[in-house]
């Protein structure tokens, strides 16, 4: 994917459609952006004017609670016009094109269209038809990538340990068919995480993933030995093909997170999911509702990450309030 669509002439995000190609001074800078909206939902009125006027499309071809609910807060925070559009409401069920669709609502002066959709590209084949000043965030397309998500985590993952310099990290479970691992394994990679690691049953590991600069393993508690953070995945079944795992009951024997298998991390490990979880499955409610889950943090800092990913591409400054 040309990294250069997403950056204007002078190097700053013009869209934001994979991790893939950014540098570390980017990814910085929206985490850096995302603290000084943190305060944001803790005010009577929860707004701020830096998208006054604009107008945002949440354009979700995908069925999406979480994801959706944030974007949607996120730019409401930001006090822009929030349009939300599902499959069912859309003329694509009945036959109109992607881009058909996206040139209608162009028309109706957007200025910002966030894109989730079940096949990988989407995002950006709308990005490289729509005009300069709209602005296309991928919110999740195929396995290909989901970098708010990632973006999010990363947030987290600072809020908690103050850097990625010293980290071990460990993601574990269906990997194979994870948009959100891949954008997370760019982003630790991006901001100098020395070892990252990827455990799950063979069948849910990708080919050549240890090309991504990864460390695999098949035997979980062995991936999990004195690392800082675990995230866990969903299995994510709707994306498979044929029977990968034996059993729901095996799969949770071997991969699901226990109090007992993350004892094989460091005490002051921090557990994370991207949601939604499957308790019983991926992961034991005592770990999810544990002194060390970071889950519902992940949830709230989504809204602040995503308000500075909106306020970036706009060309807002948290500073004056204004667009520029």
């Amino acid at each position: 994917m040309p990294v250069n669509l997403q950056l204007d002439e002078h190097g700053k995000l013009r869209h934001l459609l994979t991790l893939d190609g950014l540098d570390r001074s980017i990814l910085k800078s929206i985490l850096d952006t995302a603290e000084t909206f943190i305060d944001v939902g803790h005010r009577e009125i929860k707004k701020v004017p830096l998208l006054r006027g604009r107008t945002v499309v949440n354009l979700f071809f995908e069925a999406s609670t979480r994801t959706r609910t944030t974007f949607e807060l996120a730019a409401k925070r930001l006090s822009a016009d929030v349009i939300n559009l599902s499959p069912e409401k859309m003329s694509t069920s009945k036959g109109e094109t992607v881009l058909d669709t996206v040139r209608n609502l162009e028309a109706m002066h957007t200025d910002m269209f966030v894109v989730r959709h079940h096949l990988s590209g989407t995002a950006h084949l709308i990005a490289s038809h729509v005009p300069a000043h709209v602005r296309i965030i991928n919110a999740g397309d195929g396995r290909h990538a989901h970098p708010t998500q990632a973006l999010l985590d990363m947030f987290t993952i600072r809020q908690h340990k103050g850097n990625f310099q010293q980290l071990k990290v460990a993601i574990v479970g269906d990997i194979l068919h994870s948009r959100v691992a891949r954008s997370q394994i760019l982003a630790l990679n991006i901001l100098g995480c020395p070892e990252v690691r990827v455990a799950g049953p063979r069948t849910l590991l990708p080919t050549h993933i240890e090309r991504m600069g990864v460390r695999v393993f098949t035997d979980m508690v062995e991936a999990l030995n004195d690392v800082d953070v675990v995230i866990m995945l969903r299995l994510q079944y709707e994306r498979m093909q044929g029977q990968l795992i034996p059993s729901a009951q095996e799969y949770f024997s071997l991969y699901g997170l226990t109090p007992g298998k993350l004892t094989a991390a460091r005490s002051d490990a921090i557990v994370m999911h991207p949601g939604p979880i499957n308790r019983g499955l991926e992961i034991d409610s005592a770990v999810a509702d544990g002194k060390q889950s970071v889950i519902l943090a992940q949830v709230t800092n989504g809204i602040a990450v995503r308000m500075a990913i909106m306020a970036q591409l706009m060309g807002a400054s948290a500073a004056t309030g204004t667009a520029q």
